[in-house]
């Protein structure tokens, strides 16, 4: 923007957006899949972001944009995590991709027991039948 506004100053949605490189409805849909963003806002809806608050859209943006995370997996990573945690320590992306293939592998693990019961339904439910046709 025109502007030169502190560091320390609120931005408007429109000042976070441009100075982002995204749309605003891409910024208002971040806010529904990541409580950490919390923009002060009026009485009339209009959004404040704090400088922390732009930090942590940037680096949501980075993680997104540049290293291609998916939505849910950066919200694996801010997890139970304080927005002090995320934007005081760098993120040690092996960690967190290690994390994901295990979650991934229990995820294979339970869809295999899933598929084993139902193939021994379809078994009974086959051994049933042709009792029934024998009759």
């Amino acid at each position: 923007m025109g502007v030169n506004k502190s560091k320390s100053a609120f931005r408007s949605i429109a000042e976070v957006t441009e100075d982002l490189g995204i749309a605003p409805h891409v910024l208002r849909f971040w806010e529904t899949k990541f409580n950490q963003i919390k923009p002060m806002k009026t009485k009339s809806s209009r959004r404040y972001y704090r400088p922390d608050d732009v930090e942590l859209l940037s680096l949501i943006k980075e993680l997104l944009y540049e290293r291609r995370y998916t939505i849910e997996g950066v919200q694996k990573l801010f997890k139970n995590r304080s927005l002090k945690d995320i934007l005081g320590t760098e993120i040690q992306k092996d960690f967190f991709e290690e994390e994901e293939e295990k979650a991934a592998n229990e995820k294979i693990s339970e869809n295999h027991t899933v598929i084993e019961n139902a193939l021994k339904d379809l078994t009974s439910i086959r051994n049933e039948l042709q009792v029934m046709a024998n009759i």
